[in-house]
This record gives structure tokens, sequence and C-alpha cells, in this order.
């Protein structure tokens, strides 16, 4: 008896043991090598040993991916999107690839455990780049009943589901509307893929001693669902740690209990883990040296126009209204008082654009920030910007429409009311952000273009790109792009009149307060020459054609061709954020043997010099779009003799990879 006493001690120790060893701790090794030398004292054979370490680490196995999606699912309240936040964050931190998205109702808060509250937030990790959030998960967090009945349909066949038991009382199921308590059979669902946690009652237990009341605790539920994520994918508790702490630096109590729930997930998933679940790890393939974070779409936004006022030696204005999905963009640059950028938080949209038209006439870099809703209000301001020849920015952050429509939700439909939603002949140059990181050098570019030829541009995100994310290097501003507005030059003090024009076309800018240089711009017409008002019919057609000229010049990069650029027997086209989605579909697609090509629009108009020759070298064109077709009319109108095929959904959801292989595949076989 004693002997297996001492053997089952030496088992325990060693597990143990192997376990900080699978894991790559910086003490595994001398610990193990010195359980081995008591080992070998012990057991008789050498077979015996063998067969005992072999057992024990295959059971431990620390499996290699090189991808993985997971979706944290719950109410509204349960703090999903920080969840996913901070594990996406962890993931960019070590290098991976990264794509989020959040996906949540457009209620302020609806009835706790009903359908229509479920809140997701779904993050795709890759060893090397990833372009979408991914198709379905192969983790599933279902913090409650109605979450499980939402978001299986998200999940893979043999998806690994993580529930809190506790959420699953009658009630619970009720309102989820579940016919029986057996809501795994009742779905199809194999138990043992199952993680089953009573998490409410546990994170409890683990925060008896804090003080802390019963509504306090359960706002951390989340943090325990995340730590056994973590130990589902072998992150380092250190980073969510720092991150915690850097979030509630306030709040350091919050912070540490926190941090306590996190490991108590962790340790559960490590000390109850069955043979059904394994622990996977994601190493990074390529690392490029540099600092990283996780960037959300609006964020990187913010981030854009603050380097772009830094390398144009400008101060930075935002004049906006609070609008879903757009709203964040105010808030990430009203952080930013010490960059001199200034933020006013307007009493409605026209006021908004107004204000920024504003101040771009006192000599900022001035933007305003919206969604498709506020474009509407704001294109009599956008307009007064294209008579008068100002630098705006104008971000529109699609949502699904028309009127208030899906706010919460993301489409492309308002690139039409982009390029020609304004009164007369009102020319702006357009462009479309590819991903969360683009947004950084989209709004860049947005701002150099609007600055260098003073006009009026357009950004177009939407709701999948603003907030979702992706693992953003940050760049050296010194090796940016130059931004060199058209200052009017001292020699022409006397001279100069408003509309006085460079060699490009571009209107002079005089900013006020320079003694000589005193002018006046309004929404009326003036003539070419002396600025003044000005209702000659000649001098009205000439103007029109000088603002068309202008945005006519500017110098945009050529359509670029990924893929079978020689002989594809498709070309994929499309714009803006769908970039990701359609670049894995070719992916998919050449995988198979298929000669396949993407080329995906970020300027809008002008378009590429190129354009028309790309779209007409290829036998088959589909253009695919969340829309009814915009872009495909618009480039039917661009381009004699253009008539592509088109994929067109209009869900409020990202495209679904799968589904564009399908399409394009009856497109090649037709």
């Amino acid at each position: 008896m004693h002997f297996y006493c001492v053997l089952f001690g030496y088992y325990a120790n060693l597990y143990y043991l192997c376990t900080l060893l699978a894991r790559e701790t910086a003490h595994a090794r001398p610990l193990m090598q010195a359980s081995w030398h008591s080992l070998n004292r012990s057991l008789a054979t050498d077979f015996a040993k063998y067969t005992y370490l072999y057992i024990i680490m295959a059971e431990l196995e620390v499996k290699e991916l090189d991808q993985v999606v997971v979706r944290f699912s719950g109410d509204s309240g349960d703090g999903m999107q920080l969840a996913g936040n901070i594990f996406s964050t962890v993931s960019a931190t070590v290098g991976n690839g990264i794509s989020t998205f959040p996906d949540y109702p457009a209620d302020i808060r609806a009835p706790q455990g009903s359908l229509t509250g479920v809140s997701g937030f779904q993050v795709h990790i890759g060893a090397g780049k990833v372009y979408t959030p991914g198709d379905k998960c192969d983790v599933l967090v279902a913090m409650n009943a109605a979450a499980l009945k939402t978001q299986l349909k998200y999940s893979k066949p043999q998806a690994t589901i993580i529930i809190d038991t506790d959420s699953f009382g009658p009630k619970d199921l009720e309102k989820a509307q579940f016919k029986s308590e057996d809501y795994l059979g009742e779905m199809g669902i194999d138990p043992d893929r199952v993680i089953q946690c009573p998490l409410t009652t546990m994170v409890k237990d683990c925060l008896a001693d804090t003080g802390m009341d019963n509504k306090a605790m359960l706002k951390c539920r989340n943090m325990f669902a995340l730590g056994l994520v973590c130990w589902l994918f072998d992150r380092d508790l250190e980073l969510v740690n720092n991150f915690l702490r850097e979030k509630f630096a306030k709040k350091p109590a919050i912070a540490e209990n926190n941090i306590k729930v996190v490991q108590a997930g962790y340790d559960y998933g490590h000390n109850t883990h069955s043979s059904a679940v394994n622990v996977y790890r994601i190493e990074s393939k390529e690392k490029v040296p540099g600092r990283y974070m996780d960037i959300t779409g609006n964020k990187a936004t913010a981030y854009g126009l603050i380097a772009a006022a830094e390398k144009a030696g400008l101060r930075l204005y935002l004049g906006s209204y609070p609008i879903t999905p757009a709203t964040d963009i105010l808030h990430e640059l009203s952080k930013h008082k010490s960059c001199g950028v200034i933020t006013v938080q307007c009493e409605d949209e026209i006021a908004g654009c107004s204000s920024a038209l504003g101040a771009s006439f006192a000599g900022a870099l001035a933007a305003t920030s919206t969604s498709g809703p506020g474009i509407c209000l704001k294109s009599e301001a956008m307009n007064l910007a294209v008579i008068m020849e100002l630098p705006l920015v104008v971000i529109d952050v699609q949502r699904g429409g028309p009127a208030t429509g899906l706010p919460t939700k993301s489409e492309q439909t308002d690139l039409l009311q982009a390029l020609f939603g304004r009164n007369g002949e009102s020319p702006m140059p357009v462009m479309a952000a590819l991903s969360p990181t683009d947004c950084f050098d989209a709004v860049y570019q947005a701002a150099k273009m609007a600055l260098e030829h003073m006009t009026p541009v357009i950004l177009l995100t939407d709701a999948y790109v603003a907030n979702g994310s992706g693992a953003f290097r940050l760049p050296d501003i010194n090796k940016l792009d130059a931004i060199n507005p058209p200052y009017v030059p001292e020699e022409l003090k006397g001279k100069w009149a408003p509309y006085m024009r460079a060699e490009n076309g571009t209107r002079y800018w005089a900013v006020p307060g320079r003694e000589g240089f005193e002018h006046i711009l309004g929404g009326l017409e003036k003539d070419s020459v002396t600025g003044a008002i000005s209702t000659n019919p000649e001098n009205h057609d000439l103007m029109t054609r000088l603002r068309q000229q202008k945005i006519d010049n500017i110098q945009v990069p050529d359509l670029e061709v990924e893929g079978d650029v020689d002989d594809a027997e498709l070309l994929v086209v499309g714009f803006g954020s769908t970039y990701g989605h359609l670049h894995s579909a070719m992916d998919e697609l050449r995988a198979k043997g298929k000669k396949v090509a993407q080329a995906q629009f970020k300027y809008l108009n002008p378009l590429p010099k190129n354009a028309a020759a790309v779209l007409s070298k290829y036998k088959k064109v589909v253009v695919a779009e969340q829309n009814m077709g915009q872009l495909a009319a618009y480039l039917r109108m661009k381009v004699d003799g253009f008539v592509p095929y088109q994929f067109n959904q209009v869900k409020g959801q990202p495209f679904v990879v799968e589904e564009l292989v399908n399409a394009f595949e009856d497109i090649l076989k037709n």
C-alpha cells in the first residue's frame, strides 16, 4: 500500500511539472529534471518509467494551430465586448494576426436573458495575416441560454462550447424559448464538446472575501470566461493583468478583483479539463519588429487625423454630433488635447459640419464624423465647402438604412450618396478604408488630399471596420508622406484674389490674419478673377469646370490586382471593407485550382487611371458589394462597355466567405 501511495505522489508531482514544461514556463525544466532523477530511483524499470511519462505528456500535449475563431456571447451587460477586446489585444501583443467583429443589438438594454438582447464579439486569431473575423467559430462562449440559442448557428459542428450552467435554469430556458430542460439535446449538441461550468457560483466564491456586493460580483463573470479561454489557448495572464491594471488605473481594487477572477477561470480550466478538450497555441510565423496594438477602425481613424495634423503643422478640429457607429472617433479625439486637438460635440449634425468648415477657413485641419443619416443633414455644409474650396475631411461610418434602419449593423449603401448626394455639380473626392488598420492610412491620405487640393473629401468606413479591430504596427511619423497645403505665396501680396489658382488648378489658401490677403468667401458663385459675386453664365460654366478639373487632376495610386494577375478566368471586384472577405474567397478558389484575381477600390473619385484597363482585361468580372449594386452601376457609367456579374447582399452582416466561394464557382462554371 505504501508503494502505491508513493507512486501516486510521484504521479501528482510529475503531472504538475509536465504541465509547466508543456507551457514552457521559465522554471519548469530544472524542477522537471529533479523530479525525473527522483522517479529514476523509485520505478523498477525503464519501460515503466518511459510508459509513465509518455502517458502524462500525451495528456498534457499543447497542440499548435494556424488559426482559430472564438466568439464571446451573452447579455448586453455581460461585458462580452470587453472580454473579446482583451483577448484580441493579448493575441496582437504576442504577434498573432487578428480580426474582430463586435455584433451587438441596437437596444440600449434589452430584457435580461431575452433572445433580442444577445451581444457577441468574434475574434479570429492566426499565426500569419488574418483577413476576416471568420465565418464560424471554433470556440463559443455562451453566458446564458439565450446566447446559446441565438449564437450556435455561428459555430462549427465540432466547436468547443463554454456555458455558465447557473444561467440555464427553468426561467432562463423559458426566456430563450427552449421546450425542455434538455437544451443540449434539443439543439443537437454533443455534451462531450461542452465545458459546463457553474460560472456565476464560482465567481461569487472567488470574490466572497472582497466585500463586493452581488451586483458588482456579477459584472466580473466575463473575466472568468476570459480566464478559461486564456487557458484554452495558452495565453500569458500577465498580459491580461497589465491590461486590466491600465484600464482600471484609477480603481486599483476593481483591477485586482478582476485579475483574481481571470486567474480563477484559468485555474478552473487547468484543473478540470477532460481528454476531449485540448490546450492550443498559435505561434506567430512572421514577426516584424515594432510596437503593436490591437486597434479598432474608429481609433485608427482618430490617430490618422492626429498624425496628419502633426505632419501638416496644423491644429486638428473635429466638429461632430454623436451617432452610432461613428461616436468613438469623437470620444477618442477628445482624449488628446495634449496633441493640440480641439473637439466640439455640437447640437446637431448641421452644426458639426458647419463649425468644422469655419475651423477650416481659420486655417485648421478640419474634420467631421457621422453615419449615413448625418451625411444627409451635412450635405448643405459640404456643398458650401465645395464652392468655397476649403479643405474638409468628412468621415461616413456607414450603417444599415434607410432612415434609422439598423444602427448597429454594417452596409455599404452610402456610396452613391457620397458621390452624387448634393445639389448642383458638386464634385468631391471619395475614398473607402479597406480594414480597421487601414483606417489610419485612409484618413491620413484623405487629409493630405483635402489640404493639398483645397477640397472636402469623404472617407467611407462602416460599422464592420469601425468597430472591428486588427493588429496595428505603430508607424514612424517621419516616414509618412509629406503634407504641403498650397498657401498663397508672399509675392502675390496686393495682387491676390480668392480664386487665384496654382498650376495644378488648386485654389491658393490664404489663412486669415495675413496682412494683404484679406478676403471673403461664401455660398454664392464668385467671379474666377476678382472673387466678387457673379451671376454671369460663362463664368459659372467656367467655375463649374475648374472645380471638376481640380478633382480630376488629383493623382491616386493605380488599382492593384492580386492573385492570378496575368491569366485569371475571373476578376473579383469590390470596394472598402469587403477586401478581407473577397481576398479570402479568392485564396480558397485558387487553392482549388481556379484562376482568380482580385481588385479592391480604395479610391473611388477620382478613379485610378488604370481602372478601365484592369476591368477590361479579364473575361469575367464580378462586382461584390453590400448594397444593391451601387459600385457596379458607377463603374458601368465610367467604363465603356463594362458589364459585370454582380453579387449583392444587404443583411447588415459581413460577407460569409463560404457563400462567396460558392457564388464565384457558379460564375466560373457558367
